[in-house]
């Protein structure tokens, strides 16, 4: 079924359910969040929370979201190339991306490309710090993104629209809306964004004196989701989410005399959801079928291609039950059996059974404790029990303590285990222990954000060259890594005039044991800013985002580094008042133009434009 028929089935489902509904007396805004351990069970770590304002602030794409406001470190093979993270020194498989509670990366590489998701598709998006892998599984070692489709249940019917238009022929469409009374509610949505992404190269020339540009960069990327929520009663009610996607992108090249290849990929999810909340005791069910796969083409002037796909069932139950009016216990089982098939790793079938216990004590309104344990059960490898302990504790008004420490891990994916050039089936997980400390300050229109953390990481998986000349995983190093993040934020309301500024930073050391070096691609320093204004009907606002310098090399040779830069944008839009909103407005992005790179040999582009027009009605 192509994307078009997917689509327009969605949209004819959706409105068949909710035009057989009456219109609903009742105002409460009552909203089921997609994913209610994230609330629950974190009130002892640092949780970023991105809403929509700050979302429609940025390029469509993630990469650029979480870039310009978190600590994560993002290591870009070009503009809209693929883009890979490191959260607290870790690697990019060390970052689980959780999609309305359920852990979606990928199968093949066990991380997410972050240049094929668009911001813009959800309600929220969250970054919790720390780990999270008793609730959410395999990955969640540095830390956690969460993406979020919250469905409200009161009466509206909103519809929102965005259009935008930049250099390099960039393309930009949003479309949302949002159609709900007491019993029903339900969201559809489209995006695509597109560019031909031939931008020149700021200070660089080829041998005839030409300036070099950004040869088969072009890249598309279209989403479509559908989601529908059912309230039975107070009691009862049921969810399905569904998205599927499709990222058709060229690769930048290195040399103009290199082939041109292209990359394929896509993804389609679907998770049907049961609450029940019975008073002390309480259950949530999920199941979900996920299917991810590639194609590669290393000449795409011809149809030779390799490929890859998995295809995972996931089922989850998850039992709470109120001991004490300040004590919750929930049991959670789940079964996870994910089938890979492909040119490089073959057909295999890899199926995970777990159980975990979750504890949630609220000794008062000020001091909140969690306790958790997870187990998992496969063939494949061993499981390490991990563990999560942590207390929060409010002093008053301006400070709250927090801490936290944790076991955490990372699977072997099923190109470590199977790829038929080097696969090694007798891998063990990845593992680490984790501390922090958060300390959160609030004073008036001030928040204040300061974690310090320690993590020692053993077992790390690395490809390695072999005696014949083959790469092969192996279970190399162990790593320690230390440092502190800090988030700031600040509002202030002057008569008609709103003012906003919030920053991070967040300084890192993540070093191999055994060498003492740093690990290449992770700065020392990264420091995020943004200030915004808003009277009447025009708001504008500024951000900045500073990397520290790199290590391309496990050495630390000081000749083998990428350089530090800053990079600036601004924007201004006004609004006309037409319909509910009628906005239009400008962005600069990289206003200082600024010559940069986060991976060798892949200039980013320079000064360009972007514009917007949104229409909210």
């Amino acid at each position: 079924m192509t994307l078009k028929k997917r689509f327009a089935f969605c949209f004819l489902l959706l409105c068949q359910i909710i035009s057989a509904q009456n219109d609903s007396i009742t105002k409460l805004k009552e909203v089921l969040v997609s994913d209610a351990n994230l609330k629950k069970y974190s009130n002892s770590q640092s949780v970023l929370k991105l809403n929509d304002s700050v979302i429609n602030k940025n390029e469509a794409l993630l990469t650029d979201l979480l870039n310009f406001n978190s600590t994560i470190y993002f290591k870009e093979y070009g503009r809209g190339m693929l883009s890979t993270v490191s959260f607290r020194g870790t690697t990019s498989s060390q970052t689980a991306v959780i999609w309305n509670g359920i852990n979606i990366n990928s199968q093949m590489n066990g991380s997410t490309d972050f240049n094929t998701i668009s911001g813009s598709d959800y309600n929220s998006i969250s970054v919790k710090a720390g780990g999270g892998s008793v609730i959410y599984g395999s990955g969640a070692v540095g830390g956690t993104v969460h993406l979020n489709n919250d469905l409200a249940f009161y009466n509206r019917f909103e519809t929102n629209l965005k259009l935008d238009y930049g250099s390099f022929n960039t393309i930009g469409i949003n479309y949302k809306t949002n159609i709900s009374n007491e019993k029903w509610s339900a969201q559809i949505g489209f995006s695509k964004n597109s560019s031909t992404n031939d931008y020149k190269y700021i200070n660089k020339y080829n041998w005839k004196g030409e300036q070099r540009w950004n040869q088969n960069g072009q890249y598309d990327v279209i989403t479509m989701s559908a989601n529908v929520g059912y309230k039975f009663d107070a009691k009862n009610s049921l969810k399905l989410y569904s998205q599927t996607s499709n990222t058709d992108r060229n690769t930048s090249l290195i040399s103009e005399s290199e082939t041109k290849s292209k990359y394929i990929n896509g993804f389609n999810r679907n998770l049907l959801e049961y609450d029940g909340d019975f008073g002390k005791f309480t259950t949530n069910f999920k199941t979900a079928y996920i299917f991810e796969n590639y194609q590669y083409f290393p000449d795409n002037s011809n149809n030779n291609y390799t490929y890859g796909k998995t295809e995972s069932l996931i089922t989850k139950v998850d039992l709470g039950y109120k001991i004490f009016k300040s004590t919750q216990i929930n049991g959670v089982l789940d079964y996870n059996r994910t089938k890979g098939y492909g040119s490089g790793f073959g057909n295999h079938v890899r199926e995970i059974s777990s159980a975990a216990i979750l504890v949630k004590q609220d000794l008062s309104s000020d001091w909140k404790n969690e306790f958790g344990i997870r187990k998992e059960f496969t063939d494949n490898y061993e499981s390490p029990l991990l563990f999560s302990l942590g207390s929060s504790y409010q002093f008053g008004k301006l400070y709250n303590l927090k801490l936290n420490l944790s076991r955490n891990f990372r699977i072997p994916t099923f190109n470590d285990l199977y790829w038929e050039q080097g696969g090694n089936p007798d891998l063990k997980p990845e593992s680490s222990y984790q501390a922090e400390i958060g300390n959160v300050f609030t004073f008036k229109n001030i928040s204040l954000t300061q974690t310090v953390y320690y993590m020692k990481i053993k077992d790390l998986l690395q490809w390695v060259p072999g005696s014949n000349g083959i790469w092969s995983p192996k279970n190399t190093d162990n790593v320690n890594s230390y440092g502190t993040e800090t988030l700031l934020g600040w509002k202030k309301q002057y008569g008609k005039n709103y003012f906003a500024a919030n920053a991070t930073y967040a300084y890192t050391v993540s070093k191999d044991d055994a060498t003492k070096k740093q690990l290449f691609f992770v700065p020392f320093n990264k420091v995020t800013g943004a200030v915004s204004y808003s009277r009447n009907r025009i708001s504008a606002y500024y951000q900045f985002l500073y990397n520290g310098f790199v290590y391309t090399r496990a050495d630390n040779d000081p000749k083998e580094i990428i350089n530090d830069y800053t990079v600036s944008n601004i924007g201004i839009d006004y609004d006309f008042k037409f319909l509910k909103t009628f906005k239009l407005g400008i962005q600069v992005l990289n206003l200082f133009n600024e010559e940069y790179e986060s991976l060798e040999d892949r200039p980013m582009p320079g000064r360009n434009f972007n514009m917007y027009l949104t229409l909210n009605f």
